[in-house]
């Protein structure tokens, strides 16, 4: 039994092919019906906004050709065959543990894909296309993924400028408590909100040159004041920080926009400036703006791809642990099949004295135990060296010896 995969991402394909890829729960299904009928039993979906993956296990080298036909005609429509990219064996794992840890997304180490891995295994085992092995292979990617994560923190250097942004903010002066003022409403603006409204006791205006785009972010975040982007002057002054993020071509705040009578902390989010950075001549200002922001940005993507090397030699030592898993599994059913031999054995033999001798209760289960454990003695050292068997040529001769020796 081998491990493989046929998919595409967003490195090898772009947003147009992988928008029309994607797998709906009712594809995923009939992907698995159709997987089955031509001889592969496990296998998952992996759909997601970068990536549309199936992984499965198969016996016969033929199944890969039908697993990659009943993708590519899974979307009739779609061009596929220049972007498909296929894996097997011991370089499938390593993909779906890379994968599982963030390795292998757009954003380096991201959390989101590792959820995602684990509802594609409970859909597919739910229907009953995920059984003993292919449950093994993806929980042991998701047990190491979790380690790195614990262990290295990947995740935990970040890259949006916003977040660090806020992050600074926090630093700086402190957040909880205090009275701020949000210029702008786009994408940019929407995600320090995000993450300000993550602090107790804040009280946040906002505006934006579109009253109707500002007043709109109340249905996200309820408790914001909005007012007409003509009054924020009259507004700073009362504020602790200000945080601008619009698209304007020239300055928002000037120097000589209002006279700070406190301590105020400013976060430029805009590019070009929304703020002026000679306001930092005032002793009361701290300001921040993306050439501080891109410069953390950037040291942290370097430390995200210091720890990506860390990442993957944790991989390959649990992955490695994986492999011998999977090969000692393929003995597992011949295993299985001497063990009954046995109990049918021990079964045989019990029933046979019973009849033949008056025995109470206890001396029945004794008689059963020692029956057992005699034949189970005489198969411990053959199992052993079975479940020790390397290579799959090895492991079929045996087989063969073993139905024939026991007539299983």
């Amino acid at each position: 039994m081998q491990f493989g995969f046929w998919g595409i991402n967003y490195k090898n394909a772009q947003l147009a092919v992988r928008d029309r890829t994607s797998f709906t729960d009712a594809m995923k299904l009939e992907f698995f019906q159709k997987a089955e009928a031509s001889g592969v039993e496990q296998c998952m979906v992996l759909s997601t906004c970068n990536r549309s993956e199936v992984y499965y296990l198969y016996e016969e080298e033929g199944q890969q050709e039908k697993i990659k036909k009943i993708y590519k005609e899974m979307f009739p429509d779609v061009e596929l065959e220049k972007y498909l990219l296929n894996r097997r064996g011991e370089e499938a794992l390593a993909y779906l543990f890379r994968i599982a840890a963030g390795l292998e997304s757009l954003v380096l180490g991201e959390d989101q894909i590792l959820g995602q891995v684990k509802e594609a295994l409970d859909y597919s085992r739910t229907m009953g296309y995920s059984k003993k092995e292919l449950n093994k292979i993806v929980r042991d990617a998701v047990t190491c993924a979790k380690q790195i994560k614990t262990e290295l923190k990947i995740s935990e250097k970040p890259l949006s400028v916003s977040y660090i942004g806020i992050q600074k903010l926090e630093a700086s002066c402190g957040i909880a408590g205090k009275k701020i003022l949000v210029i702008g409403s786009g994408k940019t603006a929407v995600l320090a909100l995000k993450y300000l409204y993550e602090y107790s006791n804040i009280q946040v205006t906002a505006c934006s040159r579109t009253y109707t785009h500002a007043k709109r972010l109340r249905k996200q975040f309820p408790e914001l004041m909005v007012i007409p982007f003509e009054e924020w002057r009259q507004v700073i002054d009362t504020c602790d920080i200000v945080i601008s993020a619009t698209s304007s071509p020239h300055l928002i705040v000037r120097k000589n926009d209002f006279s700070p009578k406190m301590p105020m902390t400013f976060l430029d989010l805009a590019a070009p400036r929304d703020i002026d950075i000679s306001l930092e001549e005032d002793s009361l200002i701290t300001l921040f703006n993306l050439d501080t922001l891109q410069t953390i940005a950037a040291e942290n993507q370097k430390e995200r791809e210091r720890l990506r090397e860390e990442s993957e030699k944790v991989i390959e030592e649990k992955l490695q642990e994986t492999l011998v898993w999977l090969r000692q599994s393929r003995m597992d059913a011949t295993i299985e099949s001497l063990q009954q031999r046995c109990s049918d054995i021990v079964a045989d033999g019990y029933e046979y004295l019973n009849r033949k001798m008056e025995l109470s209760t206890r001396e029945q289960k004794l008689l059963k135990k020692v029956l057992n454990a005699s034949l189970q003695r005489l198969l411990r050292e053959p199992i052993q060296e079975l479940k020790r068997l390397d290579s799959e040529e090895e492991q079929e001769e045996y087989k063969q010896m073993v139905r024939q020796l026991f007539q299983i």
